[in-house]
């Protein structure tokens, strides 16, 4: 018996014995679209963004309200008295939450926060004595030692919005951005500091520009010195970047956005790191500005066409590291910065033929005079240590497999100087798990060792002294559990055990639930495919039933893993399962290109966007039509984002294979979407313009034959909505048929608003149930659509 087979046998005879369970659980229910967005959460009460307190006593988390789970509250878990305890109720502390500002809108959209509301942020003072809470545009302090009723203290009331707002690293102050200007709040004469002016229209000061927080996932544009004694912080100005004319339509009104798009080719705002000696700023009154002595510009080079990437202080304070990337993204430079005179020298430079990938691995050792740096050049991510000087010590991680964490974010954790040890995250047991593991600072010879023993998907947060973590488990069948962990994996607190019983919120659906199947094909330069399929319960023999293939595809991300439906990425998940209880086998591949599998896989599809992805889906499906119970004439693609475009893709590369498709606010014309992800994958339009016309959406339109569904919030700041009116009137042109679904008002991240997301899925729904689902007629199932040709390419079949 093969091992494929066996995990089936194994998943087969679980879920057999879970059946009967759940009948004596809870009164079943079927699942519906509106109870994917329902309160309480399916997935039980998952915690978000839990941290261990810097003195190791408390565990803080937001968690939903419990008649609205988008509206987080902030609690907190007492480690020795084993007690859960409401903190700060956001409706109690801003019953009207106002609207954030653009800024924070922007902000939220660019972090996939935009659908919460309430505390969706927050923060440990140094002391472990206070928490920092934004809130509705101000900021509060929570006050650990008080008494619950005298614990909230309020640092801001005004009328503009407080963001980014963060404590200081050795707790005297609270710094924050307003009316996009830095702010330093001293925590002890209750008086500000404004460490910038002049912010505003082109200009902002301490803020990280759209791609910064949309592309690089740097979110921040400001950072303390370890001493407090100094600050950096980016001078952003916008004005080379060309100015788009969008419109936002609303259900009631059209708003006209004027929005600085630096689409692929063009300019990209101007980048500046300045350091400011905080000590010389006046202290007033708040509410009024101050003037201080004039910041140190650090010097980045001579060429200002290039991306400030990442900025840390070493530990000492003594110096500023910089990551400065070229625009071309081939090239990665570490530099060291002079904080008094902004002078800089080279520690190491990063090369690759390809692309150099942005990690915030960068770690510092204060008592060794050393660091650690990830880097792809042996074709997997891996760590090194380096001392202060950039000389390169030797590999602390070998082996064709990555250290990552979540889809390619970074998979370092924590490091412990006194036992010598460094903590990561990594997929050295599969692609489909992440696991805790840790390797030896000083001697080479100790193997590395796995902590985390369960077999699925970890999730770690560890504590700032590296002797405790957080770790959040979840597999296919277990939704997500929160244990607090000894650094040896010893369970030491069972925060969430979120066991399936009687009173859980999936309970009525467990009966229902449907095993996720693993397998793994070959692509056409014979790398390894992982996919996932989940079929309906009890086939009926001699019926083929429809697919939908569920696609993302892109770069950097990874679909296909060992972790609950829910977790971490909502309902996306349940939408699978829903549609899977529906009648439909529901197939998701990830292809070349993904994330987390290295260089030479991550790098296939470089210079043509929309080729081997779709090949390799291609792929999917001929091993789809080998099963005796797919219907080969009724395979459908369902994607949003680079899925929309993979959706498109499909329909049109090969028209053959996919008889439906619905694509969600897809990019249609590379050269229309912004300069760092576009230019990473593709180099610049003028540089590889015959790439980028066969990786358009219009170059192939005329090939599109079966039904095809477009989606789109009209006010995407993201994916433009002119993507999908250029495709509307370019099928116009060619007289072909189509269908769309447009969201007023809404942005990018429309599936996961309460508000628009049941809408939208029950429309896939009904879409693929008109064009390639079953109909019922009486009691008989009838199936009279016309089956496509057969592929032109056979694929390989799963092993």
């Amino acid at each position: 018996m093969n091992a494929r087979l066996t995990s089936r046998w194994i998943l087969t005879a679980l879920m057999a014995s879970l059946t009967p369970v759940a009948t004596t659980l809870a009164q079943a229910e079927k699942l519906s679209v509106e109870r994917m967005f329902a309160a309480p959460d399916l997935s039980g009460a998952t915690l978000r963004s839990p941290q261990i307190s810097p003195d190791g006593r408390l565990v803080a988390y937001l968690r939903g309200a419990e008649r609205s789970k988008d509206r987080l509250d902030l609690w907190a878990y007492d480690i020795s008295k084993r007690q859960h305890r409401l903190l700060v109720e956001a409706a109690r502390l801003a019953p009207e939450e106002k609207a954030p500002s653009a800024e924070e809108e922007q902000r939220r959209e660019r972090q996939r926060t935009s659908s919460l509301s309430g505390i969706v942020e927050y923060q440990f003072s140094p002391d472990s004595h206070y928490l920092l809470v934004p809130l509705a545009g101000d900021l509060y302090v929570y006050d650990l030692r008080a008494k619950p009723e005298k614990a909230v203290h309020r640092l801001t009331h005004t009328a503009s919005y407080e963001t980014d707002a963060k404590f200081s690293p050795l707790g005297h102050y609270v710094s924050f951005i307003r009316d996009e200007n830095l702010v330093v709040y001293d925590l002890t004469t209750g008086k500000e500091q404004a460490i910038t002016h002049g912010g505003g229209g082109v200009v902002s000061f301490g803020t990280a520009e759209f791609i910064a927080q949309e592309e690089m996932a740097r979110t921040t544009g400001y950072w303390w010195a370890p001493n407090e004694k100094r600050i950096a912080f980016t001078r952003v100005d916008e004005s080379p970047v060309p100015e788009v004319e969008r419109f936002e339509i609303y259900a009631d009104r059209t708003q006209v956005i004027k929005q600085r798009y630096p689409a692929a080719g063009s300019a990209n705002a101007i980048v500046q790191l300045f350091v400011a000696e905080v000590a010389s700023a006046t202290s007033v009154p708040s509410g009024t500005s101050a003037s201080a002595a004039a910041p140190v510009q650090v010097d980045l080079g001579s060429n200002a066409d290039f991306y400030l990437a990442r900025v840390n202080w070493f530990p000492d304070g003594s110096a500023i590291a910089v990551q400065r990337e070229t625009r071309d993204q081939k090239s990665l430079t570490l530099l060291r910065a002079d904080p008094t005179s902004g002078s800089t020298s080279e520690l190491l430079s990063e090369q690759s033929a390809h692309w150099v990938e942005l990690n915030d691995n960068l770690t510092f050792l204060g008592r060794s005079r050393q660091f650690i740096w990830a880097s792809n050049r042996s074709g997997f991510q891996h760590l090194y240590l380096y001392d202060w000087t950039g000389k390169l010590i030797r590999p602390l991680t070998r082996g064709e497999w990555q250290v990552t964490g979540d889809n390619d974010t970074h998979g370092m954790r924590g490091v412990d100087e006194d036992r010598g040890l460094v903590y990561f995250i990594a997929n050295a047991e599969s692609p489909l798990e992440r696991h805790l593991y840790s390797v030896s600072l000083a001697d080479e010879s100790v193997p590395m060792q796995r902590i985390t023993t369960d077999s699925g998907w970890h999730a770690v947060a560890m504590s700032g002294d590296a002797r405790t973590f957080l770790d959040t488990f979840s597999t296919p069948d277990q939704p997500p559990s929160l244990t607090l962990r000894s650094a040896t994996g010893e369970a030491l607190a069972d925060l969430v055990p979120n066991k399936i019983t009687r009173d859980h919120p999936y309970a009525p659906y467990l009966s229902d639930h449907l095993q996720t199947e693993f397998g793994t094909l070959a692509a056409k330069d014979g790398q390894t495919l992982h996919y996932q399929i989940i079929k309906p319960r009890n086939l009926e023999p001699g019926h083929r039933y429809p697919v939908v293939v569920d696609v993302y595809g892109g770069p950097g991300s990874q679909r296909v893993r060992k972790a609950w439906a829910g977790y971490p990425r909502g309902n996306e998940g349940f939408f699978r399962e829903y549609l899977a209880q529906n009648g439909y086998v529901v197939f998701t591949l990830d292809n070349r290109g993904s994330g987390s599998r290295g260089v030479r896989f991550e790098t296939a599809l470089f210079h043509h966007l929309g080729s081997v992805e779709v090949e390799d889906q291609v792929t999917g499906v001929s091993f789809l039509r080998t099963l005796p119970y797919v219907d080969p004439a009724r395979i459908g693609v369902f994607g949003w984002s680079y899925g929309g475009y993979m959706a498109l893709m499909c329909m049109m590369q090969a028209p053959d294979v996919f008889a439906a498709g619905v694509s969600g606010a897809p990019v249609t014309d590379w050269k229309l979407y912004d300069t760092h992800y576009t230019e990473r994958f593709m180099g610049t339009p003028q540089s590889n313009a015959e790439g980028y016309a066969r990786s358009s959406v219009m170059d192939h339109a005329e090939d599109l034959k079966g039904p095809l569904l477009i989606m789109h919030g009209m006010a995407d700041d993201n994916v433009l909505f002119m993507h999908s009116t250029a495709l509307f009137k370019k099928l116009q042109d060619l007289n072909t048929p189509f269908e769309i679904m447009t969201y007023p008002g809404s942005k990018h991240g429309l599936l996961r608003h309460a508000q628009t997301g049941p809408h939208a899925y029950m429309t896939v729904k009904r879409f693929f149930d008109r064009t390639i689902g079953d109909r019922t007629i009486g009691d008989r199932t009838v199936v009279d659509r016309p089956a496509p040709a057969s592929p032109q390419s056979a694929g390989t079949e799963g092993r």
